[in-house]
């Protein structure tokens, strides 16, 4: 953790105020991605409404708290945040989330809804840009890097691109897709570098392994999106290699076994469920024999899957083990003072 985190002011708010880590932006990012899955499925089921409208108010509800407990610690936190080599890569999630919830709320109001998707990938953009320079400049330690390095550009740009087709903005959108293209294919192979040939992944970071499934799933939702075709090259494509990192994601599963539950585990969520959503549009675009059946099944797997994270998350809640109470100033600057240890990488506040 970067010295500014190690040393808060020494203050009565930094003493009680729970911490909320940037990777804590996964829950409403999760809930968020698990109502556009619903929404491509009442195309299939005929099902309600309501029901997606529901889990984005609940996003909605979940990401407003965090973004104000979130700029309630400061400014040194923030700038903290944004340098530290391991949770800088979750901070562009609320934006990101908020391009989503904003695609939402243009169901309702489309002008509010456009204006806001617009303004949120502008935010997103802004903070992958910034964070692409901060890593070429800074003296970048590889052990640090995870999977979570894909959120700023190759995930915010695709579900910019998504989100923009969403509300009529198709150039802005093609946009987005190039970029978010272009940066998977540059960063894809570095991160996969680390993972091969590096030690492993902390165990409060093995849930960031689910990531690798996002980025061509969603792809294929936000190629869809701007109008390309089932049987295209492309969509094809992005569809085979969705399907290889599912089957990457079945070998992970002795893995994932091993931890402990965890708010880490969200990062789980957006990823599945956006492979879900990307199953849905194929089954929708393509009509197969029982799509409805096959509609119901996968709906309800990432239902099931994402309600019982949440659970067990409100759980740990109730329980007290949720937020982090960071310790009191005296208790940092010894910490500060005891070096970690040389190549581990620090695991983000809050995912043990």
């Amino acid at each position: 953790m970067s010295a500014i985190l190690s040393k808060p002011p020494r203050t009565s708010a930094a003493r009680f105020q729970p911490r909320i880590p940037p990777n804590f932006f996964a829950m409403p990012f999760g809930l968020a991605g698990l109502a556009a899955a619903w929404h491509v499925a009442i195309t299939i089921t005929g099902g309600s409404a309501l029901i997606p409208a529901a889990i984005n108010i609940a996003a909605a509800a979940v990401w407003l708290i965090f973004v104000l407990m979130h700029a309630a610690r400061g400014v040194r936190s923030a700038i903290a945040d944004l340098t530290d080599p391991v949770l800088a890569p979750f901070l562009p999630v609320a934006a990101i989330t908020g391009m989503l919830l904003a695609w939402a709320l243009s169901e309702y109001s489309f002008t509010t809804g456009q204006v806001l998707v617009v303004v949120f990938f502008v935010i997103t953009l802004v903070a992958g840009g910034w964070m692409t320079g901060q890593w070429i400049v800074a003296d970048l330690d590889q052990d640090k890097v995870h999977p979570a390095y894909f959120l700023p550009t190759v995930a915010g740009c695709l579900v910019g691109a998504f989100c923009l087709a969403q509300v009529h903005l198709h150039a802005l959108g093609e946009a987005s897709f190039g970029i978010g293209v272009i940066c998977y294919a540059l960063l894809g192979s570095l991160v996969l570098n680390r993972l091969f040939f590096r030690p492993s992944l902390p165990a409060a970071l093995v849930p960031t392994l689910a990531i690798e499934l996002a980025p061509p799933a969603v792809a294929g939702e936000a190629y869809f999106a701007l109008g390309g075709h089932p049987s295209s090259p492309v969509a094809l494509l992005l569809g085979g290699y969705t399907v290889l990192m599912t089957l990457v994601q079945l070998r992970f599963l002795p893995v994932y076994a091993k931890l402990s539950f965890s708010p880490s585990f969200w990062a789980f969520t957006f990823s599945y469920a956006a492979a879900a959503t990307d199953a849905l549009a194929w089954i929708s675009l393509s009509k197969p024999a029982g799509a409805t059946a096959y509609a119901i099944v996968v709906i309800t797997a990432i239902t099931v899957f994402i309600a019982v994270i949440a659970v067990r998350t409100v759980s740990l809640l109730i329980r007290g083990k949720l937020l982090v109470r960071p310790p009191v100033p005296d208790q940092e600057m010894l910490a500060g003072a005891v070096p970690q240890s040389a190549g581990a990488p620090a695991a983000p506040v809050g995912a043990r």
